[in-house]
């Protein structure tokens, strides 16, 4: 690798950009953090955007990178974002995702790539991830095995569960778990029993527990599991924050339940902020699943500096 090759990888979300200017062995140079998503941008809104936070990274001190090398993941590429970024069909070789990356026409004078997503074209079960991929190449290599296997489940608004087999995505699903959430604290009957309180990150509180017990011992159903909850605050006094620990306890637990079925993997590797990911391994440790953690944030720099290494190797 020539000295000095610098790459700016981007995280552009739904809601948040983050920008990275690294060195080739993963030094992070400078970082920029902005509420500037898909949701509030147009299409003619990123490049304007991008401009600006790549003039931002170079305040303190850092020299301008001449004809930029910058590499894209997220939402930036969906359908509604800067450029549609096509998926990658099943089953999908992590260390070839960037060969489909598409380039960016731009007046920066840079060479911009956004990579693409990954796709289940299966009409009885379809379904699309875009911004995961880019984890699950830097969890890859992060792991130092091209032939990576194993389970992978990360939480969020929407809930991914990948298997992967020596290096190649084979199969994924996706769980509406965190936008369930948000829907029926905020506009279901449950509304009148949360009251606007937000769930803890306490995977031993009595809401969290009690609503993991009904999804995975009682396994008493989605629907009827839900409104328990509401009966719960009428009959038991129950308070509107154990009731948000209950829902949200329930809700991972039929996640889990439902995508599992009668399976019961040994371990899976769970990709998740400490918080979230704390809630999720309780789940998983009453089932007897061992979950082995890793930081979102850092696998999607690990990602993103894997694939710009591999379309400009120095």
């Amino acid at each position: 690798m020539t000295a000095g090759t610098r790459y700016i990888c981007v995280d552009w979300g739904t809601s948040n950009l983050r920008i990275w200017l690294m060195e080739a062995d993963g030094t992070v140079i400078a970082e920029r953090r902005a509420a500037e998503g898909m949701q509030t941008l147009s299409r003619e809104d990123y490049e304007p955007a991008l401009q600006r936070h790549l003039t931002s990274l170079c305040e303190g001190g850092h020299a301008p990178v001449a004809n930029p090398k910058i590499m894209v993941c997220g939402m930036a590429g969906a359908r509604q974002g800067w450029l549609e970024a096509p998926y990658a069909d099943l089953p999908a070789e992590l260390e070839n995702l960037s060969e489909k990356a598409i380039r960016v026409p731009n007046r920066l004078g840079a060479d911009i790539r956004i990579m693409s997503g990954i796709a289940r074209r299966d009409a009885a079960r379809p379904d699309v991830m875009r911004g995961e991929e880019t984890q699950l190449l830097g969890l890859a290599a992060a792991s130092g095995k091209a032939a990576f296997t194993g389970t992978v489940v990360m939480p969020g608004t929407h809930s991914k569960w990948v298997e992967i087999a020596d290096g190649r995505v084979t199969d994924f699903s996706t769980s509406m778990t965190g936008e369930l959430f948000a829907l029926l604290s905020a506009n279901s009957i449950l509304r009148h029993s949360i009251g606007g309180a937000k769930p803890g990150s306490d995977p031993m509180s009595d809401g969290f527990r009690r609503g993991l017990d009904r999804a995975i011992d009682r396994d008493i159903g989605l629907s009827r599991g839900l409104f328990a909850l509401r009966a719960d605050a009428l009959l038991f006094d129950i308070a509107g924050d154990e009731t948000a620990d209950a829902l949200s306890g329930f809700l991972i637990g039929r996640e889990i339940m439902d995508t599992l079925g009668s399976r019961r993997p040994d371990k899976v590797t769970l990709v998740a902020d400490e918080a979230i990911g704390g809630l999720y391994a309780a789940a998983f440790e009453r089932l007897s699943i061992r979950a082995e953690p890793a930081q979102a944030g850092t696998l999607t720099q690990t990602g993103l500096l894997a694939a710009a290494k591999t379309i400009w190797p120095g």
